[in-house]
Parts: C-alpha cells; sequence; structure tokens
C-alpha cells in the first residue's frame, strides 16, 4: 500500500495539470487539424470566399501555440523532478496526456457521426 501512495503523490499533480491543460489544447489543435485538411493536403473544400491565404492562419496558429506552450512547458518543468523518472519518459508521458481530451473527442465524433 506504501507503494501506492507514494504513486499517487509524485504522479497526481502532473496528470491532472496535463489533462486539464489538454482539455485547453483542443482548441490549437483542432484548428491545426482543420489547417491541415483545408490548405495543406486539401481534403476538404474550401470556402470560396477565402481568398485570405494561410497567413492569417498562421498568425492565429501561432498565436494559440505559443500561449498553450507558455502555460505546458513550465508546469511540467516544474513537476517532472519530482517525478523521480528519466526526462524521456515524463516528457513522453506528458504529451500522451495532453493529448488525450482530444483524442477522446476525435474518437466521440466519429462514432457519433459515423
Amino acid at each position: 500500500m506504501q507503494h501506492h501512495v507514494r504513486w499517487h503523490r509524485r504522479w497526481g499533480t502532473p496528470v491532472a495539470a496535463n489533462l486539464i491543460l489538454g482539455v485547453a489544447a483542443i482548441v490549437p489543435l483542432w484548428l491545426t487539424a482543420m489547417f491541415v485538411l483545408s490548405h495543406l493536403w486539401a481534403l476538404t473544400p474550401r470556402d470560396p470566399t477565402d481568398n485570405d491565404g494561410t497567413l492569417p492562419w498562421l498568425i492565429v496558429l501561432t498565436l494559440l501555440w505559443s500561449v498553450f506552450l507558455a502555460l505546458w512547458l513550465p508546469v511540467n518543468a516544474y513537476a517532472r523532478p519530482r517525478t523521480g523518472v528519466s526526462a524521456l519518459r515524463y516528457w513522453s508521458i506528458s504529451t500522451g496526456l495532453a493529448l488525450t481530451p482530444m483524442a477522446f473527442l476525435s474518437t466521440l465524433f466519429a462514432l457519433v457521426e459515423g
């Protein structure tokens, strides 16, 4: 039981923080996916009135990712030493946790939309 308590103390805050930040990451992730699908891969039809090109998209995405990373990186840099795992393992787990809300919503949308 003692090992379980130590695990929870070390990982409770990083798991919660990354899941919460993952909810915030839905916006830049979703808009990045829309940008890639419509402008780079041309898999979705473009709006005929969209004559602004990619610059507005790049400005918005850069701002959104900058804000997200300005929150995510320091929170994880602060929490990592308390977990007692290697940097590679910690950042891999943190990235996966931050992507979890988007993966969940994407799966849910795919199931509902068919």
